[in-house]
């Protein structure tokens, strides 16, 4: 382990310890100095933006518990006391987001159920699971039982008003101790979101307001970046805030009180990085543990978005570039690993791209499932599993291994990964020039990877030219120098090699036909798997070109979209003359 390793692995551990200590200061009087006493009523319930489906209903009527692509029915007994088949499952039934099904059905049924559920949880503390106070889960338990308290206090007595209010009140001190020894990164956030949503809901809470809202917008200025992205470096970051931070902008209106500035600019800054990451099919580009897009809470994500203007094509702070022309759109990964502390679901892409023509996703990379996120965690955050260049069979970046270390830091952490990343974007007669660079092999294998991108003012040609070499003056290190240039197809289309092995026609939905051609080089099609898809992980294929550095030091590629039949295109290719890219 290089010494940059061991500092920035001190640094994670140093940070974890001093979480811990500060919870344990605390203790009992830090939780009375933060509370200030009881409530007597909720005075606002928050809106909720994420979707809701009044058929799921009758399942949890039924007692069937259907989350995270698990099943669990409870026969009669309390569903809280059943052993839970996934950490993914049980996040899922103690967050309580699921009240939301049972007040979209609306019926008397349905807020009986909700009552019923609700006063088993809130009248049997001694049960509770370790997952219960995750930071995490604990906030969206608190969100839930605020804005979906009419589905649940509608027709009850005063009683259970009461127990109501001193469960919520109960998991709300337990939210504050959870602030002082919580994850860096959205984790944190929410916690902090969920207080707000607190100090502004309950009676008697209004000198609870001020802080609140300070906390929460020294937050947002540290982990939401100037051109609006995540310090994360996630998409889906985006969507699970902003489905919270524009409730919360709403309550404040609601409660006659000026929603603080940072959180009304940190909104502004989001939103257009909503259509920044989305391709022609409305679905995300998958980067750093971006898993299968909410179609539905991103519609109504962006119905709040004012300007409905063109996405941005550079986002230099959050690192990627996107480029569009005609019904052709590239993003790609274009900066370096975040912060150790919010690298944990960070993936080793640099310089990787995802490429679509109208509502079709051509080249994409493995993404993360939505479900079952941890067997297929070390695999999609390889570089591999990424379209782009990978050298020797190594990531870019390298993680955390070792099992106890993993425990100990909750995860697995960037260590090391591309420190000089850069990009450079130019204009030129053919189209728009894209050129790029990162240097994570160069500690270990002594070459820095370059990729030129020129896609063509009309979208129907995009050049490639990926290159491995050592800095000026030195030479490749080590007797194996190979590498493998990888371009993962969506599973919707469908690819057949050329019989000269130099290319591969790609056929997309709406039967429009692309070409991928190399002049130089042999292309194979191999397996992949596509792992984002919303039915869970499909196989697909992956145009695959081998090379060693020591005797080819590049490669260029074409994908060029015919407006001609398969076979035309077949026979024409062997004509087409490719461009040089300037390097």
């Amino acid at each position: 382990m290089s010494i940059a390793q061991r500092r920035r692995l001190s640094t994670l551990i140093l940070g974890r310890f001093a979480r811990s200590a500060m919870s344990r200061v605390g203790g009992p009087m830090a939780l009375a100095r933060v509370w200030p006493g009881r409530t007597d009523r909720l005075i606002i319930a928050p809106h909720d933006l994420r979707t809701a489906d009044a058929t799921r209903a009758a399942e949890i009527y039924a007692g069937r518990f259907v989350f995270a692509g698990k099943i669990v029915t409870c026969h009669s007994r309390s569903i809280f006391d059943l052993e839970p088949p996934s950490d993914d499952w049980d996040a899922a039934l103690l967050g309580f987001g699921w009240l939301r099904h049972l007040r979209a059905a609306d019926t008397a049924i349905t807020r009986a159920n909700a009552r019923s559920l609700v006063e088993d949880w809130i009248s049997n503390p001694p049960r509770r699971r370790p997952l219960t106070k995750r930071a995490d889960v604990l906030s969206r338990r608190v969100i839930s039982l605020l804005s979906q308290a009419p589905l649940v206090l509608t027709e009850t007595d005063s009683k259970f008003y009461r127990r109501y209010l001193r469960g919520l009140a109960r998991d709300i001190r337990h939210l504050r101790s959870a602030a002082l020894d919580i994850p860096d990164g959205v984790a944190r956030l929410q916690v902090l979101i969920a207080l707000c949503y607190a100090a502004l809901c309950l009676a008697n809470q209004a000198n609870q307001i001020k802080p609140a809202s300070r906390k929460l917008s020294e937050e947002l200025q540290r982990q939401i970046l100037p051109d609006g992205g995540h310090i994360s470096r996630n998409p889906n970051a985006l969507i699970e805030l902003l489905a919270d931070l524009l409730p919360l902008r709403q309550t404040f209106a609601a409660r006659n009180i000026p929603p603080p500035p940072a959180l009304l600019n940190a909104i502004d800054r989001m939103m257009p990085m909503l259509r920044f990451f989305r391709h022609g099919d409305g679905n995300f580009a998958l980067f750093n543990g971006m898993s299968g897009t909410p179609s539905d809470l991103l519609a109504t994500l962006l119905a709040y978005d004012d300007t409905h203007g063109a996405p941005m094509a550079t986002m230099p702070h959050t690192g990627y570039q996107r480029l569009d022309a005609g019904a052709t759109t590239l993003i790609m990964d274009s900066g370096p690993p975040p912060p150790a502390n919010v690298s944990h679901e960070a993936h080793a892409g640099c310089l990787s791209f995802e490429l679509s023509s109208g509502q079709n996703r051509i080249v994409v990379n493995c993404g993360m499932p939505i479900n079952g996120r941890e067997t297929w965690r070390a695999h999609a955050r390889g570089t591999p599993a990424h379209s782009t260049v990978s050298y020797h069979d190594a990531s870019s970046c390298q993680f955390v291994e070792r099992t106890a270390m993993k425990r100990l830091l909750g995860g697995a952490p960037i260590v090391s990964g591309p420190a000089d990343v850069s990009s450079e974007r130019e204009f030129v007669d053919d189209g728009t020039l894209l050129t790029s660079s990162h240097d994570g092999y160069l500690g270990r294998f002594g070459v820095i990877h370059t990729r030129v991108l020129l896609l063509s003012n009309d979208g129907l040609r995009l050049d490639g030219e990926d290159l491995l070499a050592p800095p000026h003056g030195s030479r490749v290190r080590g007797h194996d120098a190979d590498y493998a240039l990888r371009f993962h197809l969506h599973p919707a289309i469908k690819a057949s090699r050329l019989s000269d092995a130099h290319g591969v026609m790609l056929v997309l939905p709406n039967r429009e036909v692309w070409t991928f051609e190399t002049p130089d080089d042999k292309v194979e099609l191999e397996d992949s798997v596509f792992l984002a898809g919303s039915d869970g992980a499909r196989r697909t294929q992956q145009i695959v070109i081998r090379q060693n550095a020591r005797q080819v030091g590049n490669i260029r590629w074409s994908f060029i979209r015919s407006s001609a039949s398969a076979s035309a295109t077949h026979a024409r290719r062997n004509a087409h003359r490719e461009p040089q890219l300037p390097l």
